[in-house]
């Protein structure tokens, strides 16, 4: 076999590879949300032992009625908390009250975490997202993806190789 079939075969095979992985990941991207699920990357370390950071989460909207003791969700803290980003926490424990708004009041915990949380919180929509299921570590990609510089780089290099190729094919065109 001639040098130059062999570097069209293992590059046919690579961009065969590549194209596999990116249609894979798609999938598990778009198709959830196709049956009406949110998806989440699990970012920080309170539920290891349930999912570990780098996590995807797939949630569906519940009803708020229909959350129970030991559901996990996908949250935000109440202001007072300190905490201005989403949190994914098994509900503990939920007492009606209806003198609040939403008629429950909850309280969750990381499973990694030796308590509960501080806060307890009551949601004033009428739906929830509830954790339906998951994928250990494909959420690395988009933690990876999230960085300005490897963004521009996973954008950029494959248009760059594209370019490249049809500069090549238009000189050898021009040669011929």
């Amino acid at each position: 076999m001639s040098t130059a079939r062999t570097t069209r075969v293992i590059g046919t095979t690579l961009m065969t590879i590549t194209v596999l992985i990116a249609t894979a990941i798609a999938a598990l991207m778009l198709v959830p949300s196709v049956l009406g699920f949110d998806r989440y990357v699990i970012t920080g370390g309170s539920m290891s032992g349930t999912f570990e950071r780098g996590t995807v989460v797939y949630e569906r909207q519940v009803p708020v009625a229909d959350l129970e003791v030991g559901d996990i969700i996908t949250y935000i803290p109440p202001a007072d908390s300190g905490i201005d980003e989403p949190v994914t926490h098994r509900i503990l424990s939920i007492t009606d009250d209806p003198a609040v708004q939403g008629g429950r009041i909850l309280r969750t915990q990381g499973d990694a975490n030796a308590s509960a949380d501080p806060w307890t919180f009551t949601l004033a929509a009428t739906v929830q997202p509830r954790v339906e299921g998951w994928v250990p570590g494909i959420g690395w990609i988009f933690i990876v993806l999230s960085m300005p510089g490897i963004r521009m780089l996973a954008i950029g290099l494959p248009a760059a190789i594209i370019a490249a190729l049809f500069l090549r094919d238009l000189v050898r065109s021009l040669r011929g």
